[in-house]
């Protein structure tokens, strides 16, 4: 005869539905877009009853933000993992950051960055998802303006701008065109603009 759940178990459980939950809409909210996928579609993918939804996330809205946090924690995890193999480099750490982001952003699974994604679907300022995604800007804005800062450059907050929109462009760029786009040349292009803040040579030519 089994044993009835005890309270561990069940907690164990809510867990675990909830893992599935959020990695099935990350999966589906990501490829497909936000609002066109269904709570309904997000139970299907995770193998879960509608009331273990409702009860990990009272409504989409929660599920949203939920998703975008993942991804926000998920996004500086990497960066620190990527500045931490470059220790007291400034300069290879930006470039560190710029490759990955060129690799990443001419693979063929890119599908723009959650974030910029978000706040499109989202354009109430209210609304949690929007939220996070400005929250996740101005961090890597605050970012890249302290390793610009490191490089000793006469105006580190406009480097910052530079590179950050550089960034953002690649992350379109991308999205809208990807593999064949220019977005793979997102690294070329921010050491040609550090270089020339610091008055380095031009980066050569792959």
């Amino acid at each position: 005869m089994s044993k009835p759940p005890t309270d561990e178990d069940i907690s164990v459980d809510r867990k675990s539905a909830r893992a599935r939950i959020l990695a099935a809409a990350a999966e589906l909210f990501y490829r497909e877009g936000v609002r066109a996928v269904g709570i309904d579609a997000v139970i299907a993918k995770a193998g879960v009853a509608k009331m273990s939804l409702y009860r990990a996330f009272p409504s989409k809205d929660d599920l949203v933000a939920a998703f975008l946090a993942e991804q926000n924690a998920g996004y500086w995890h990497w960066w620190e993992s990527t500045i931490s193999r470059h220790p007291g480099d400034p300069r290879g750490q930006l470039l560190a950051i710029f490759r990955g982001l060129a690799k990443r952003t001419s693979n063929p699974a890119f599908r723009g960055c959650p974030f910029v994604n978000t706040a499109v679907e989202f354009p109430e300022p209210d609304h949690p998802g929007r939220a996070i995604a400005i929250a996740n800007k101005a961090e890597l804005r605050r970012r890249l303006g302290r390793l610009t800062a490191a490089l000793g450059v006469s105006d580190p907050a406009l480097l910052a701008d530079h590179l950050l929109l550089l960034m953002e462009g690649a992350y379109c760029a991308g999205s809208v065109m990807g593999p064949t786009g220019p977005s793979a040349a997102a690294a070329t292009a921010a050491e040609a603009l550090i270089n020339s803040a610091i008055g380095g040579p031009s980066p050569a030519k792959a």
